[in-house]
């Protein structure tokens, strides 16, 4: 004889076997049979949509590998390196990183998107690099701060991204074979072949990409960090100081960082002539990060070689690079850069060690500095050069990124030393 079942229903509509009945502060047991998902739902045409995304999209790299993904942002097809990036948060600030330009960044936190986006974070007017390539896509945000999701962000910047991907695997993959041209794409009728040969046929060695991202016209730059984020206000004497800041590429919190140290800061284009800043008689030059090879802008390199000894000068990333050539070093891409939050970097001065934001894909070969320029920081991850002093000409650079938007604040001082090496100068003419 077949048992039978009587069931009880409870007030919120859930059905409870015999025996099982609640209890105050919860039921004796986990298990509820729910009614159909509200998400499903019938087309037209009778059929019966998916509540969850299907894969549609692929990311082909040029050693032959396909990765199936899921497509969110803009679709269509692009081309361009892959790096990945070590950040556990600030993705907005990657996005809008000039430096990544001509590159697809694939953060290796696995679930981005849970913060949205939001105006004030922000580093630059748009979106340069290619596309982003993530493991999890947050799928609500819990910030007070986001006006929007990250997917709607990237469709209307028109930018690409994927995600349901194994980006542990593909970061191994560039650890090993170092960084990879690679194509992403939502077009189905775009073959795999046809991706891997573009991926193939395009090199981002040699390509101007400074350009593309500099300004086009000199501006006045006039804003603070705001006084919610301003932690380090006790080592300033309050003067001004007038810079010329070359864009090739420049990120909005090295401007706010430098104002609140007391700058009056002119932006200028990557190719403006080095007479017209020596005309405005400035205190100290600046020369910016930006992306891509400085092997490939001879013209931004003529321009810091004819500046040097005209007045102090402080080079960040691509300019720290542009500094070793022009001083008469050589530079040469690394394997796979440094992308991320959290890089150790020992100050040869002072002996500490300073947790920085890095991201470039180019170093200064130290050995082939000429004599009197002094390698002033270290990378402690590879033992690269991470800056550079030459006090005869009042030189100073760093290869990361001392605003760290993303990142620790461990060298934001790296500013005040700017100030006071104006301040020197000043005193001594």
């Amino acid at each position: 004889m077949a048992a039978t079942t009587t069931t009880t229903t409870t007030p919120l509509g859930f059905v409870l076997p015999t025996g099982l009945s609640p209890r105050r502060g919860g039921f004796r047991f986990s298990l509820v049979r729910c009614s159909a998902s509200p998400l499903t739902s019938s087309t037209a045409s009778g059929t019966v949509e998916k509540p969850w995304s299907s894969y549609n999209a692929r990311l082909v790299l040029e050693d032959g590998s396909i990765w199936p993904a899921k497509s969110f942002g803009a679709p269509g097809t692009r081309v361009a390196e892959l790096v990945f990036n070590t950040s556990l948060t600030g993705y907005q600030e990657i996005l809008t990183d000039p430096s990544y330009a001509g590159q697809f960044v694939l953060m290796t936190n696995p679930q981005i998107g849970n913060t949205g986006v939001n105006l004030d974070d922000e580093e630059s007017e748009q979106c340069f690099l290619a596309g982003l390539v993530i493991r999890s896509l947050s799928i609500s945000t819990s910030n007070w701060r986001c006006t929007k999701t990250l997917a709607d962000y990237l469709t209307e910047r028109n930018l690409m991204g994927i995600y349901d991907l194994d980006t542990r695997a593909i970061t191994r993959r560039l650890r090993e074979e170092g960084s990879l041209n690679g194509v992403l794409s939502t077009e189905q009728t775009k073959t795999d072949d046809e991706l891997l040969q573009m991926s193939r046929s395009w090199d981002i060695v040699g390509i101007d990409l400074i350009s593309d991202v500099s300004c086009k016209s000199p501006y006045e730059w006039v804003d603070k960090t705001d006084p919610e984020w301003d932690f380090n206000t006790n080592t300033r004497d309050g003067k001004s100081y007038r810079v010329i800041a070359y864009d090739f590429g420049i990120k909005h919190n090295i401007l706010r960082r430098l104002s609140s140290y007391g700058c009056q800061i002119t932006v200028v284009p990557s190719t403006f002539p080095a007479s017209e800043a020596l005309k405005m008689n400035p205190d100290g030059i600046l020369f910016s990060n930006g992306p891509g090879d400085p092997s490939a802008v001879p013209y931004a390199v003529e321009t810091v070689k004819e500046l040097l000894g005209k007045a102090p000068v402080y080079g960040i990333c691509m300019g720290h690079q542009l500094l070793g050539q022009a001083l008469g070093g050589k530079t040469y891409k690394m394997k796979f850069g440094h992308h991320g939050g959290n890089h150790p970097v020992r100050n040869n001065r002072t002996g500490q060690v300073e947790i920085s934001a890095q991201n470039h894909n180019y170093a200064v070969d130290p050995a082939s500095l000429p004599g009197g320029v002094e390698v002033t920081h270290v990378n402690l991850n590879d033992g690269s050069c991470a800056g550079l002093s030459f006090p005869a000409m009042n030189v100073m650079s760093l290869q990361y990124h001392p605003e760290a938007s993303p990142g620790p604040h461990d060298s934001d001082n790296a500013f005040r030393e700017f100030i006071e090496l104006m301040k020197r100068s000043k005193q001594s003419s």
